[in-house]
């Protein structure tokens, strides 16, 4: 779940902004829209009322021509009257008045003439205008397609990213909970002896017994160790995450580790959070050799192991002048030490390799960057104070149960003579 959300937390950002971007880019087009509707409704206006103008001069035009006629008459009566008048006199209308009349229904034609014209360019919503009382509501602006097709595109991509947040997070499950890889390297080492060249050192770290762990962990490391028929096992810290009492039958299987001469074990920082001194016993009667500051003398060569720098915190720091001072400096020596930061305080000891793990190989890119920043080597063979420094992955993982870009691994170093 960690990772899933470190996941889903760096894609999303880009998708929010996206999203925030086109809502911001919706608004903007509404009130331009908004705007012109609003502009187009004002000049209509003009238009409405040059038609109610010309309807009123129409009703009122006949007052004049029915005035006219009474005037001719010396009427002094109403128009209808007049009328009556006329009908019972059988009079007709003179002819100024039939020309006036004329007159005015002609001005009347034009009017309407005008205002049909007027009425062909401009669409009007019959549906509104049949009711005089409601009032003219401005058009609603379409919604651009350009705005449709953006967010289609952005709900793909939270699609897109959540699959593959999930689809990471699955394989760094199956990763980490999986069989370690079977890594080689060779490293000269120009001390050693001929009779030496091609001696194997198998090197695991960070196994990490726990709970979630469970025996098979351990087993399945034991088998890959014993398919290389090593001859030095060096576990380098970082073996549990707990007590003797919680996770000793997890452990159990490291008894069943095989090599020509012997398993070697030096404490990590995770030891100190889980009872060191129960475990350096517990260890040791599992015919694993704890390296507590102290060096031993493998035929040609030198190995020597130190303990956590984390120790030092428990009154159980390392001592580099104790586990490599006064030595024969003819011969070759391997120095295991769980951090690689170690080889700042073993290089002036004439340290031919340093092997180490504490890293995890940074377990999840983008970690590997930020492990960086700490030691001086985060996966693989380098050289640090003209010392080479290698650091394994680990076999295990720490956290969540999710590795990416670190797979767990087992590596199996070749000494290579060069005299």
């Amino acid at each position: 779940m960690f990772y899933l959300l470190v996941i889903l937390a760096v894609l999303e950002i880009p998708r929010l902004a996206f999203g925030i971007w086109l809502r911001t880019r919706a608004k903007t087009n509404d009130s331009i829209s908004t705007a012109r509707a609003t502009d187009s409704h004002h000049t209509s206006a003009p238009d409405q009322l040059g038609e109610t103008a010309n309807a009123e001069r129409g009703e009122t035009a006949s007052t004049p021509l029915r005035e006219t006629a009474n005037a001719e008459r010396g009427e002094t009566a109403s128009i209808p009257l007049g009328e009556t008048a006329n009908a019972e006199r059988g009079e007709t209308a003179s002819t100024p008045l039939r020309e006036t009349a004329s007159a005015v229904r002609g001005e009347r034609a034009s009017t309407n003439a005008a205002g049909q014209d007027t009425a062909d360019r401009i669409p009007i919503d019959n549906s509104k205008a049949d009711d005089p009382g409601r009032a003219t509501e401005p058009a609603t602006p379409a919604e651009p397609v350009g705005v449709e097709r953006r967010l289609l595109l952005a709900r793909g991509a939270a699609i897109f990213a959540g699959l593959t947040a999930a689809g990471i997070t699955g394989y760094g499950v199956k990763t980490a909970l999986g069989t370690p890889q079977l890594d080689r390297a060779q490293i000269p080492l120009a001390k050693l002896p001929r009779a030496m060249d091609g001696t194997r050192l198998a090197v695991v770290s960070d196994i990490h017994l726990g709970p979630l762990t469970g025996v098979d962990h351990a087993e399945r490391i034991v088998r890959l160790i014993n398919s290389v028929n090593a001859d030095f096992v060096c576990i380098v810290g970082d073996l549990v995450d707990g007590t003797v009492g919680e996770l000793g039958r997890y452990a159990a299987p490291l008894a069943g580790i095989q090599s020509r001469q012997g398993a070697y074990f030096v404490t990590g920082n995770h030891e100190y959070y889980s009872g060191f001194e129960e475990w350096v016993v517990e260890v040791d009667r599992l015919g694993i050799r704890p390296l507590r500051n102290e060096r031993l003398e493998l035929g040609g060569l030198d190995l020597a192991g130190v303990n956590d720098l984390g120790g030092t915190d428990f009154g159980d720091g390392p001592d580099f002048a104790k586990a490599l001072g006064d030595r024969d400096s003819a011969r070759p020596v391997v120095l295991m030490a769980h951090q690689p930061i170690a080889v700042h305080e073993a290089a002036p000891f004439g340290v031919d390799l340093q092997v180490s793990g504490h890293t995890h190989g940074g377990q999840m890119v983008p970690f590997n960057l930020l492990v960086k920043l700490e030691q001086p080597v985060v996966s693989g063979l380098g050289r640090v104070d003209g010392v080479p420094v290698y650091v394994t992955n680990g076999a295990g993982f720490w956290g969540p149960p999710v590795r990416v870009g670190a797979p767990p691994q087992v590596t199996v170093i070749e000494l290579r003579s060069t005299s």
